[in-house]
């Protein structure tokens, strides 16, 4: 067993958990904080996506213990108050449809700004499409998804 400490949205947690207890079963079973979905377990979708100490890590293959000590975000602790503009923008500018990609994708989309941002280099059309090449749609054609994540970067 390993004891997991972590800070979770912005509140402390503490469990025992086995030694291979992944992040992303950490975050849904423990805690139960599901909008962190799992589509695959091997790294390839991108539905798992939170942010482990300020940089995009694919949940699925991260074990809890590795986390232990560090600051987790997940989908759920962007909002304060009121929807991040990252998700008001995936809102706005219909980036879903059955939404089972849209956590990873809104919290791909936060990185990706924030890194952008601090680098002083422009997010462009292409440098987005690029960048969402580990995150998996099957509905939408990514169209309104780079649209949502171009919006949000003028907001951020």
């Amino acid at each position: 067993m390993a004891k997991v400490k972590l800070t979770v949205n912005g509140r402390a947690v503490s469990r025992d958990v086995p030694d291979t207890t992944l992040l992303s079963e950490f975050l849904r079973e423990d805690l139960r904080l599901t909008g962190t979905h799992v589509g695959c377990d091997t790294s390839q979708c991108g539905a798992c996506v939170v942010h482990v100490d300020g940089k995009a890590v694919k949940s699925c293959t991260m074990l809890a213990a590795s986390a232990s000590g560090g600051e987790v975000t997940t989908v759920e602790g962007l909002a304060n108050g009121e929807l991040h503009p990252m998700q008001k923008a995936f809102n706005d500018n219909h980036g879903l449809q059955c939404g089972f990609c849209t956590p990873g994708m809104i919290m791909s989309g936060v990185d990706m700004v924030n890194r952008y941002k601090q680098a002083g280099r422009e997010l462009t059309e292409e440098a987005i499409r690029h960048e969402l090449e580990g995150n998996i749609c099957r509905c939408t054609g990514y169209h309104n998804i780079v649209k949502s994540i171009q919006d949000a970067a003028t907001k951020m």
